[in-house]
C-alpha cells in the first residue's frame, strides 16, 4: 500500500475553503455565498448572503424578485431581499472598527458592480474568486482600472437561476 503524501493547502486555498464554510450560513438559495477578508495570513472578517438584521430571510418567506431591463432590452430577475456576502463582510469590519486596507478578499464569484465599488473604496488590494460571474465584466474592468489584483481559481462561469 502506497501512502499518499499530505499536501497542505496554500493560504489562498485555505481562506477560500473557509469562505465555503461561511457560505453555509447564507439564507438565499439563489446564491449561498460566503466571503473572507484576510491580511497577513489572518482572517479579519467574514460575511455571507443574508437579509439585513431583523428582516425575514428568503429561506423563510421567499425571494423578493425584481425585473431589471438592461440597455440592450433584455430583462433579468434579481432577488433584492439579501445583502451580498462581500457587503456583509465590509459592514462587519465597519461595525468592529477593522481596517480592510491592503487586505485580500475571497469570494465565490466575481463581485457585482456595487460590491466591486465598495471593495475598491475599502482599500482591498486583491480579490480571489472561485468562479467567474456571468455578468462580471464591468467589475473586472473597474478592478483593473483601480489597480486591484483579481484572480480566479478556475475559469468556470456561474449563472444564477431565473436570469
Amino acid at each position: 500500500m502506497v501512502e499518499e503524501k499530505y499536501i497542505r493547502p496554500s493560504w489562498d486555498q485555505y481562506f477560500m475553503e473557509i469562505a465555503d464554510t461561511v457560505a453555509k450560513r447564507a439564507t438565499c438559495d439563489r446564491g449561498r455565498s460566503g466571503c473572507v477578508v484576510a491580511r497577513d495570513k489572518q482572517i479579519l472578517v467574514t460575511g455571507y448572503v443574508g437579509s439585513p438584521r431583523g428582516i425575514a430571510h428568503c429561506d423563510e418567506v421567499g425571494h423578493l424578485m425584481k425585473t431589471v431591463t438592461h440597455e440592450d432590452g433584455h430583462q433579468s430577475q434579481h432577488c433584492l431581499r439579501t445583502v451580498h456576502a462581500e457587503q456583509n463582510a465590509i459592514c462587519q469590519a465597519a461595525r468592529l472598527g477593522i481596517s480592510l486596507d491592503r487586505a485580500t478578499l475571497y469570494c465565490r464569484m466575481t463581485p457585482c458592480r456595487a460590491c466591486a465599488m465598495m471593495i475598491i473604496n475599502c482599500g482591498i488590494e486583491k480579490v480571489f474568486c472561485q468562479k467567474k460571474y456571468h455578468a462580471g465584466g464591468e467589475s473586472e474592468e473597474m478592478f483593473k482600472e483601480a489597480g486591484i489584483e483579481l484572480e480566479y481559481f478556475n475559469e468556470e462561469v456561474e449563472e444564477y437561476k431565473n436570469q
